[in-house]
């Protein structure tokens, strides 16, 4: 018992110098960055036709894998801050906060002619900005792995004993068992980046904004049949539905 306790502690410290690293090496890195892609701008903008071919390729290359890096350093900043910023539990209305998300994901839902739809969800206790993240990454993540057909989506939210329990239903390329807890890993991916761009964070963020709230995430898929992303939350029995 006594070892199992320390090795729970020496995970917890570990995590938190990784987040405390994550933190400091993203933010330290973004302003050396943001000059590297400024600059290659520039020179493409000045000596645009008077560089060969061979040398437009390459200032297209480095400005290509600036924005992959720009991206990635942006994740790992909004991973680590779901551990460090302040976490204030209020009422939040998770019907406005879908809506907040359809608005804000609007340009993609009009590319890929998705349909979203959902049953009455209910008012919660949550940080609502964290709540908000966690709806939009599995939303974006929804239109973003597709078939051919457009995404439909549906979101519900029932109540079982002293938590919610949401599901986030798709009819995307579904995901083969082997790979459910993988997903929810940092960095990992499951398809390359000329098929789907990404970072293979966003999960790990779903992932972390959920545990923080006290709920559990996972998945039920079936490849090429869609998928069924559930968590939970507590029941707070100050807040109505």
């Amino acid at each position: 018992m006594e070892q199992r306790q320390q090795a729970e502690t020496e995970l917890q410290r570990s995590n938190q110098e990784l987040e405390q690293f994550a933190y400091v090496a993203s933010h330290d890195l973004q302003e050396p960055l943001r000059v590297i892609v400024s600059y290659t701008e520039l020179l493409a903008q000045k000596y645009q036709k008077q560089l060969d071919e061979k040398a437009d390729k390459y200032i297209t290359y480095i400005v290509n894998a600036a924005s992959r890096m720009q991206a990635l350093i942006e994740d790992l900043l909004s991973y680590s801050r779901v551990g460090r910023c302040d976490f204030r539990l209020v009422s939040t209305d998770c019907n406005q906060v879908v809506d907040q998300v359809i608005h804000a994901l609007h340009i993609a839902i009009a590319e890929s002619d998705t349909t979203i739809t959902r049953d009455r969800l209910p008012t919660i206790k949550a940080d609502k900005e964290q709540f908000t993240r966690l709806l939009q990454n599995l939303i974006g993540n929804a239109i973003k792995y597709r078939q051919e057909e457009p995404p439909q989506i549906h979101i519900t939210a029932t109540q079982q004993d002293n938590q919610w329990r949401f599901a986030v239903r798709d009819n995307r390329i579904g995901i083969e068992a082997q790979y459910a807890e993988r997903i929810f890993i940092i960095f990992q991916r499951l398809h390359t980046r000329r098929q789907y761009s990404g970072t293979g964070l966003g999960l790990a963020i779903c992932k972390k904004i959920v545990q923080r709230h006290n709920g559990n995430i996972w998945v039920e898929s079936e490849l090429g049949k869609g998928s069924a992303f559930w968590f939970t939350m507590p029941v707070d029995s100050e807040i109505s539905q």
